[in-house]
């Protein structure tokens, strides 16, 4: 296996620049091994994301983020930790799973607290919705997983009653490996007491 903490990689921005919202990315020039490819949308500020990518040397990951704070964040973190096996993509998440990402290119999808938009009238902007289980599974490969956390009940039990009527997916469990690496927003959460709620739902094979 190549070493992909190597100094040369402190020096590469981990930012992709697009050259065109109309083509899918080319992976192969995004990450110098071909591997596995697992996603998080919505990375916040990668603390996720930089951490799980230094566990899993033998895979590759991306992270989508709409705000260039956030992206600058995994930059500057995945270069300290001399990563190779991390990118990060600034576009709506929505979008990257549509056009982007190649089909049925990732082996898993990480949504983690995703904005809840708790007003009624605002739900339609909640990027776990009826339409959003096509988009998961155009985007994993075959036996693919989408792993969720929430801190919001009401919408916790949207994405479960989503999934549920979805004959794509059925639930599994959430690794303990997995759910030990937690985020900046669930870490903030957890220490004034609020649970993370869970869920993981695999395309049946």
């Amino acid at each position: 296996m190549p070493n992909l903490r190597t100094p040369a990689a402190a020096t590469h921005n981990l930012v992709v620049e697009l050259r065109s919202i109309l083509e899918p990315l080319a992976l192969t020039e995004l990450f110098a091994t071909g591997q596995p490819l697992e996603v998080e949308l919505g990375c916040g500020d990668a603390s996720f994301l930089v951490e799980y990518a230094r566990r899993h040397p033998q895979t590759n990951f991306i992270g989508v983020e709409r705000l260039l704070g956030r992206l600058q964040k995994l930059d500057r973190k995945g270069r300290r930790n001399g990563l190779t096996n991390l990118r990060g993509v600034r576009i709506e998440s929505a979008y990257f799973l549509q056009y982007l990402l190649p089909p049925h290119s990732a082996s898993a999808l990480h949504i983690y607290f995703p904005d809840p938009w708790p007003k009624k009238k605002h739900h339609r902007h909640r990027i776990i919705n009826e339409p959003f289980p096509a988009l998961a599974r155009h985007a994993l490969q075959s036996g693919g997983t989408v792993f969720l956390r929430t801190d919001h009940a009401e919408y916790f039990q949207q994405m479960n009653e989503v999934f549920a009527a979805s004959n794509d997916f059925e639930k599994v469990e959430t690794p303990a490996a997995l759910a030990e690496v937690l985020t900046d927003f669930e870490r903030d959460f957890n220490a004034q007491g609020i649970p993370t709620l869970r869920a993981a739902y695999q395309i049946i094979a």
